[in-house]
């Protein structure tokens, strides 16, 4: 078990869950997790909009202390919504201890967007994950104490539980369990704003929720028969009856079934303005990468989009589309995408894959890493197996490291080795940003029909279509027309017809 010490400065969380020290002592609050950047290194001045959305999620606010409810709460099920003190708990075998470290990072930040407090963290060495309590009972109980001496009331798992070992798990520590895909539904149910995002995380949650319903004392029974049955009434009552918990299942099931009609309904409207933007020939970049890794700010440095951006795991959720023009006037989408992150919940990956539609079918696809952080291969694997799960293994790929003002030259050519054909920027001072949008817009593909045309000047309507949807590879004005060499649209091309030149 990896101990930790307890610094009274209180100014990083990961720091202080992952030192290593000798004994244990008094046990404080943490400062903002590694994953999360500092607030004065994520600010993008006037790149970002007005961010109305940001106000909006700031305007409740859950403040610690002002509880007077009583610490000895067994029904953990029950108790009020309060901001949570959590300790981390993690197991990983021999070898992978920095990749473990990592992890428990992530889910630092994750516990820290979600609005609790991290308090402590543990690492457990050992080959594979007890099946009964995850970390085994001597472990289990050790962390027990812990809990106790810090005055936590919750326990995350850097792991998705089996029902059975958060049950075993929780009553030995006498403390509410959780687990990693939990709290990334909880951010996710936060963050949905769009009636879509809302139907899809609420699928999310009840696919989880499904295989862990419990009951607890008459909500496990049955309608059981003779004296015992209704209540002590008697013949007429008899049969085994339905319980609670199967009432419950049911209502779920009919509940799912309900949720992915509406997105199947939403597809249809999305599906049209999809086709709308082919039908015009008009070439899609997609930005994909990790959460928190910048790509809503390089939308709003691209496009002046005015995206929310905040500093938080998962911030955006719903698709943004917005305009952008080439520096040879033709006009394209930038499209920013719901952010990944390792062991991304299937169900999530399931349900927003109406959302992931819009990576599947984009021409280009950015793919955003964050320079700064501690791991950025394990960030470009983790992106690109989702990338593959949804269809768009093949799309044409250009990968930014963002937060390129955080990194010293040392840095950037080892990240030069992970992608050599990548570029560095930096959303919040416009370093390399030119030279991104000029590689772009070399990447955007070509229509699809060479033409060779002389159009009149009182068909300037033509010429215009050709700028804005088409590609020019020269123009003149001669005596007859415009003379026009580009490359259109099938649409455009038969329109064209009657002025092409032999």
């Amino acid at each position: 078990m990896t101990e930790t010490s307890h610094d009274a400065d209180g100014t990083d969380a990961v720091d202080r869950v992952l030192a290593h020290a000798e004994s244990r002592t008094t046990a404080l609050s943490f400062g903002a997790a590694q994953a999360l950047q500092d607030a004065a290194t994520t600010t993008g001045g006037d790149t970002d909009g007005e961010q109305w959305d940001r106000e909006e999620r700031a305007a409740l606010r859950r403040v610690p202390g002002l509880s007077t409810e009583l610490e000895d709460v067994t029904e953990v099920e029950y108790r009020q919504l309060r901001l949570e003190n959590v300790v981390l708990v993690g197991v990983h075998p021999q070898g992978a201890t920095e990749d473990a470290e990592n992890s428990l990072r992530e889910l630092a930040a994750l516990a820290e967007t979600a609005g609790a407090v991290v308090l402590d963290g543990v690492l457990q060495r050992r080959p594979h994950p007890d099946p009964a309590t995850y970390v085994g009972r001597g472990k289990a109980e050790e962390l027990k104490g812990i809990v106790a001496a810090v005055g936590a009331d919750t326990v995350i798992a850097d792991t998705e539980l089996a029902p059975s070992q958060r049950r075993a798990l929780e009553d030995v520590v006498k403390v509410k369990v959780i687990d990693r895909t939990t709290v990334i539904l909880d951010i996710f149910s936060q963050h949905a704003k769009s009636r879509e995002g809302k139907a899809q995380v609420e699928l999310a949650q009840l696919e989880y929720l499904l295989p862990r319903l419990r009951g607890w004392g008459d909500s496990m029974s049955r309608q059981a028969g003779g004296q015992v049955g209704a209540g002590g009434a008697g013949m007429g009552s008899r049969g085994p009856g339905e319980t609670k918990i199967e009432l419950d299942r049911r209502r779920i099931r009919t509940r799912m079934a309900m949720l992915r009609r509406q997105i199947r309904d939403f597809a249809p409207a999305r599906d049209a303005k999809r086709a709308e933007r082919k039908r015009n020939t008009i070439p899609s970049v997609a930005i994909a990468g990790y959460t928190n890794a910048g790509k809503s700010s390089l939308l709003n440095r691209l496009t002046s989009a005015g995206v929310l951006v905040e500093n938080a795991l998962f911030a955006t959720l719903d698709a943004t589309v917005r305009r952008a023009e080439a520096a040879d006037g033709r006009v394209y989408t930038l499209t920013d995408t719901v952010g990944f992150v390792r062991n991304l919940p299937h169900q999530l990956v399931e349900a927003f894959r109406s959302t992931l539609e819009e990576v599947a079918d984009a021409d280009i696809l950015l793919h955003v890493v964050d320079a700064s952080h501690p791991d950025p291969a394990a960030q470009l694997a983790t992106v690109r197996d989702v990338i593959g799960e949804v269809g768009a293994r093949d799309t044409t790929e250009i990968v930014v490291f963002n937060k390129a003002d955080l990194v010293d030259a040392d840095t950037r050519l080892v990240l030069r080795g992970l992608a050599p054909n990548s570029y560095f920027v930096s959303s919040r001072t416009g370093e390399g940003i030119e030279e991104l949008r000029a590689a772009v817009e070399a990447a955007l593909p070509l229509p699809a029909v060479e033409v060779h045309a002389l159009v009149p000047y009182d068909r300037g309507d033509l010429v215009s279509a050709a700028h804005e949807s088409g590609h020019i590879v020269s123009q003149a004005h001669e005596e007859g027309g415009t003379a026009l060499h580009a490359y259109v649209s099938e649409r455009l091309a038969a329109e064209l017809a009657p002025f092409l030149l032999a």
